[in-house]
């Protein structure tokens, strides 16, 4: 019998258990730790932003749908994962004991990165379902009296295509409620052009995303560092391609969403071995750890290397498509390489291919579990 522990249940969380499960044989015992009983669609959030979506329509409760397939579930948050010990810490003084960890805790926000960022400083975040409520209840009242909008991401930041996307939202939103034309719309990057994605050259991304941006008359600034955010206004830092300063920027705002960089969650950061300096999970190309070899990782919480030095430091997008191929590249590899055939062993695939087709395959596992309407990722 193998106690196997998966900790976070989130995209890369709950489909990891789900296939664990599958693989497992019967006597092992599957185990999800999550510091919330409430799985939610992220990728549905900028709808939520505007109410286009409510919490109710992109989530469900975890407990019953573990339950059904034989997964144990624990409701508290991990303090500290003990890799010497084969331990995890909870936040309700609880151990639990593992033979094989899968860390897939997402990340945390790294709002503290740039001053006046976040919920609780100046701008709003779509990252979590409860940001993405507050966030629709100030764009109410930002509709109320529309004015300049500061939209985009901060540098360090791997995520670039939900600050596409709720820029384009607003814009219909805007449009819809008949008032677009009385709202300046600024798009900040830390991206060396508009389609980069963190991603490099992937097809005619540049031309693409710059074409629907003119349509839209949605502005942007690349190469862009935000210094600081004060109450309506962004200090932005405009970079040359050698990295030097080209110009600053001071940009009035009403209304602000710009998503912040990511870092490991407080559980692993600093464990040596096990993370990078930034605290995400360092893995090898079957999503074990080097050090650790009965700890897995996937999701966004892993360690994956820009794909290219950029003036502004970017991340690379680990979502969909590769989240999919991450949960099933540790099966074979955990505590079965003797009962299950060698071939069926997986690598990740390459980031910019995995990057292409995440929207199709981040459907199936919502779909096993809401209404057709509840499907749209937006």
């Amino acid at each position: 019998m193998a106690d196997i522990v998966i900790l976070g249940a989130g995209i890369g969380g709950m489909p990891m258990a789900y296939e664990m499960r599958e693989q497992a044989r019967k006597e092992d015992k599957v185990t999800v730790i999550s510091d919330t009983d409430t799985f939610h669609f992220v990728p549905s959030n900028p709808w939520v932003g505007v109410k286009w979506r409510t919490r109710e329509d992109i989530a469900f409760p975890i407990a019953p749908y573990l339950h059904k397939k034989d997964i144990a579930f624990i409701h508290s948050g991990a303090k500290r994962v003990h890799p010497d010990k084969n331990q995890v810490e909870l936040m309700d003084g609880r151990n639990v004991d593992y033979d094989y960890l899968i860390i897939a805790t997402g990340p945390k926000l790294a709002f503290d990165e740039v001053p006046g960022l976040g919920p609780e400083g100046h701008t709003h975040s779509i990252c979590h379902v409860d940001h993405a409520e507050n966030t629709a209840n100030a764009w109410d009242g930002f509709c109320a009296m529309p004015r300049p909008i500061v939209v985009g991401a901060v540098q360090m930041a791997s995520c670039y295509g939900p600050a596409y996307e709720y820029a384009f939202i607003m814009d219909t939103d805007l449009k819809r409620r008949k008032i677009r034309d009385k709202v300046p719309m600024t798009f900040v990057t830390a991206e060396p052009y508009i389609g980069h994605l963190g991603l490099g050259d992937i097809g005619d991304s540049k031309g693409l995303l710059e074409a629907a941006m003119r349509d839209r008359h949605i502005k942007w600034i690349c190469n862009a560092k935000v210094t600081k955010i004060e109450a309506g206004k962004v200090f932005v830092a405009e970079h040359n391609d050698d990295g030097s300063v080209k110009k600053e920027h001071e940009l009035p705002f009403i209304y602000s969403m710009m998503l912040p960089a990511f870092k490991g969650v407080d559980a692993v950061f600093g464990i040596d071995g096990l993370v990078n300096p930034r605290g995400f999970i360092l893995i090898d190309e079957y999503q074990r750890n080097p050090r650790f070899r009965n700890i897995y990782s996937v999701g966004v919480c892993v360690a994956i290397p820009p794909v290219e030095v950029t003036p502004v430091p970017t991340g690379a997008p680990k979502t969909g498509y590769m989240i999919e191929s991450m949960v099933t590249a540790p099966l074979p590899t955990t505590f079965v390489p003797c009962w299950m055939a060698r071939s069926r062993v997986k690598k990740l695939p390459g980031t910019r291919s995995a990057w292409l087709t995440s929207a199709i395959l981040a459907l199936p596992l919502w779909r096993c579990h809401r209404s057709p309407r509840a499907t749209s990722t937006g």
